[in-house]
Parts: C-alpha cells; sequence; structure tokens
C-alpha cells in the first residue's frame, strides 16, 4: 500500500501547459502602468499570489510607504487580470499530457488530488473548467484563500483541511517553480517534488533540494511505486 494518501498539484506548468502567458501578462501590465520589470524577475516569481507580485514591483519603484501605492497595485492587478483571463480564453488551457492518466491512476489507488495555485478563484475556476476537471480534485486552494500565498504553506495546510487529510507525512506536493518548492518544505510534507513541464530549468529547480526532480506530472504513478510503496 502507497504511504501518500494526498498528491498536492500546482495548475499553471504542472498540470496544464505553460505558454508564457503569466509572463507575458505580467509584462504588459507592469508596462502598462510605468512598472519596471524584467522577465527574469518574474519568472522568480511565479507561483506567488500574483496581486502580491504586483505590490513588489510598486513598492520597488515608489517605496513602501507612498499613499499612492494601493490605488496603483489595483489598477496594475486589474489590468493583469484582464490580460491573463484573454490569454487563458478561447481554447488557451491545455492539460500536461499525461496528466488525466495520473490523476485516474491516483484516484484507483484512493489517492486524494488537489491543488493549490497562485491563481485567483475566478481564473482558477475558468481553467479546471476549461480542462474539465471540476470534479477532479478534493480541494482547490487559491491564493485568495490565505493571508499570505507561496512560499508560505497556508495553501497546502488548507488543502489538506479541504481534503480531510491531517498527516504531512501522508502528502506529496507538486509543482515547477521554486516557490512551489519551498512551500512544500515548509509544509514539511513527504515528498517535494519539482515537475520541469515550466519555465524554470533544471538547475534552478535543484537549488531548491527537491525530494524528487521529474519530467511532468505523468512521471507521478512510477515514482510513487519506486519510493512511496
Amino acid at each position: 500500500m502507497s504511504k501518500i494518501r494526498l498528491v498536492i498539484f500546482d495548475i499553471g506548468g504542472t498540470i496544464i501547459e505553460d505558454h508564457g502567458e503569466v509572463v507575458a501578462s505580467f509584462r504588459g501590465a507592469l508596462a502598462a502602468n510605468g512598472l519596471a520589470a524584467s522577465d527574469a524577475e518574474i519568472k522568480e516569481l511565479k507561483g506567488s499570489s500574483k496581486r502580491d507580485v504586483i505590490k513588489i514591483f510598486v513598492e520597488r519603484q515608489w517605496g513602501k510607504e507612498d499613499s499612492g501605492n494601493e490605488g496603483r497595485i489595483q489598477k496594475a492587478y486589474g489590468d493583469f487580470r484582464t490580460e491573463l483571463e484573454n490569454r487563458f480564453s478561447n481554447g488557451g488551457v491545455k492539460p500536461i499530457p499525461g496528466a488525466e492518466a495520473a490523476f485516474a491512476w491516483l484516484k484507483a489507488r484512493d489517492i486524494v488530488c488537489a491543488t493549490t495555485t497562485g491563481f485567483y478563484r475566478s481564473v482558477t475556476d475558468r481553467i479546471l473548467d476549461s480542462a474539465g476537471w471540476q470534479k477532479t480534485f478534493a480541494a482547490n486552494i487559491c491564493s485568495d484563500d490565505v493571508k499570505v500565498g507561496r512560499p508560505s504553506p497556508y495553501m497546502i495546510f488548507h488543502a489538506m483541511e479541504a481534503s480531510g487529510i491531517d498527516n504531512v507525512r501522508q502528502v506529496l506536493n507538486v509543482g515547477d517553480t521554486p516557490l512551489d518548492i519551498q512551500a512544500g518544505t515548509r509544509a514539511g510534507v513527504l515528498g517535494v517534488i519539482g515537475v520541469l513541464s515550466g519555465v524554470h530549468k533544471e538547475a534552478r529547480l535543484s537549488e531548491e533540494r527537491p525530494s524528487y526532480l521529474i519530467p511532468s506530472v505523468a512521471d507521478i504513478p512510477p515514482l510513487i511505486e519506486a519510493h512511496y510503496s
């Protein structure tokens, strides 16, 4: 019998393909609001709350105490949301090959699946609806469900609570970004799994010392059979 009772998946770049939608949406929204940020800086923040990313660049440019910051954050975040939702519309959601087979394999073994994401609720629901995954997961936890997003572990704990799992040593956390791995490590889960299906390369993810690095979620079943049974 598997030691694992719950597998928590990130969404963008982990179970759906990442074609640069998030980075491009940030780039457009930041530029439209006179905020400077490189693609490398944006990529390093992938996986975190999208509003928090906007806040970082606003405060860097204007200082943390500037009275106009909240208005600037709201405007840039609104522009980001519009760009992102446009990019995920009209067939813009493509599941990672092998993801659905992995979910079915887990379900057949009574292993619960859940998601956590830096996306906000409305775009998360749009993605899951588009992929036909409305009933696939026991819990779908978004950045706006917690006070502090990644790398804090709260979304993982919230997913565990919603899924009825109370032991972190029965949980795998799977993601494609440094922040995904950091959150899993802080949560103390049994396995912190990095996947190479997103924008980050093996060298960068290896710096975070994941339990294992695998090509994609399609490799979750053999990983569990080899290391967690």
